[in-house]
């Protein structure tokens, strides 16, 4: 197909913490590219997902969620946000039936000033009635009055179709950006540490995960099986002492959980070494967030 006849664009995800941006991403791709847990903010990167058929390729992009940054580390997630609404051919904003429709007003109206189309994807749907969901579509567009607005079920998978063909019926001609095999641009090693960082939100409890970092430091491919080395950050000696768990029983079942998913996502045997490291200011140093690639220069 000639390129002038190839429909293409970056589609961004953004929203609220815990609104299922992540669970839509990995929905319309087709993949899971990205972690999703029951706690907000488990999303930190910006993360791409390509979605290419022999007409269109559609460049997803999951986000964090919109917050008031408390620390460098939150700073530089918000980044992430600013950037995917500047780049976006198509804003697909996301809420749910649950958060109230005020709850971030500010940014509502950084939405309303861009000139972009923007689709308003109200989630969840499987968890109100058709009354409430008419009501709660009535005050979007009136906070969002150019926004295009879906009732979907991200988990469900429903109405994503509908999406999808109105993103392609509105995306501009223009060139492909990415090979026809490509989707995503993380590496196996971000997506390793990833899977671990997933493991430690849905094994531990109250500020702990949001306390960690993982790092792969070693990722080796051999014939029959991947070895991972991986060391995960924390910013206190006593949560040290909680992921590690009483006689090492509770990082043993992370990393286990972690292994049997990444044996999944690799397609192959995973050996995985976990360490446990003290640095109390990770999320408030630039070097290291630079080196953990929250911040781009």
């Amino acid at each position: 197909m000639e390129e002038n006849n190839l429909k293409s664009g970056f589609v961004n995800i953004v929203g609220n913490p815990n609104v299922g941006k992540s669970t839509l991403m990995n929905a319309l791709v087709g993949e899971q590219l990205s972690i999703i847990t029951a706690k907000a903010q488990t999303t930190r990167h910006r993360i791409l997902g390509v979605v290419t058929e022999n007409d269109y390729q559609i460049v997803f992009s999951d986000t964090p969620g919109v917050l008031k940054p408390n620390y460098m580390l939150q700073e530089s997630m918000m980044k992430f946000v600013y950037s995917a609404i500047g780049d976006a051919d198509i804003i697909l904003y996301v809420t749910d039936v649950v958060e109230k429709s005020d709850k971030n007003l500010d940014f509502i109206e950084k939405l309303n000033a861009l000139n972009i189309p923007i689709f308003l994807l109200i989630n969840k749907i499987d968890l109100t009635t058709p009354e409430d969901l008419e009501a709660l579509s009535a005050k979007w567009q009136e906070l969002l009055p150019s926004a295009i607005i879906f009732p979907v079920s991200a988990l469900l998978k429903f109405n994503l179709d509908n999406v999808k063909k109105e993103i392609v019926r509105i995306l501009p001609y223009g060139p492909k950006y990415y090979d026809n095999d490509t989707l995503t641009d993380r590496t196996l090693r971000f997506f390793a540490s990833e899977i671990i960082r997933e493991k430690i939100f849905l094994n531990y409890q109250k500020e702990v995960p949001y306390s960690t970092e993982v790092v792969v430091e070693e990722f080796k491919e051999d014939k029959n099986i991947t070895r991972i080395e991986a060391v995960i950050y924390v910013a206190r000696d006593s949560q040290k002492g909680i992921i590690i768990g009483k006689q090492g029983k509770l990082l043993k079942k992370t990393g286990t959980a972690a292994r049997i998913s990444l044996e999944t996502f690799l397609q192959t045997k995973v050996y995985l070494g976990l360490h446990v490291k003290v640095d109390p200011d990770w999320r408030n140093n630039k070097l290291k967030l630079k080196n953990f690639g929250y911040i781009q220069e």
